[in-house]
């Protein structure tokens, strides 16, 4: 049992660490377009949505990860 929960963690670490590099480079993705002079304005707020709904799937991961002990 004690297996299979260390492989659900190291899994959802594996996932963890990939959303966090999405988003990464989402952000810097996004800021190369905003420096230039002809943005795709929807492009660009199809890609800030993307990353907005990265970071919750990323704190939801960490939630799972490390719960409060306030329960």
């Amino acid at each position: 049992m004690n297996d299979e929960i260390f492989d659900t963690a190291a899994t959802l670490r594996e996932r963890l660490a990939r959303l966090h590099d999405e988003h990464h480079d989402l952000d810097e993705a996004i800021a190369r377009l905003d420096d230039t002079s002809s943005t795709d304005e929807l492009l660009v707020r199809r890609m800030k949505k993307r990353k907005l709904a990265l970071k919750d799937r990323i704190a939801a991961l960490e939630r799972l990860l490390e719960p409060d002990d306030l329960a």
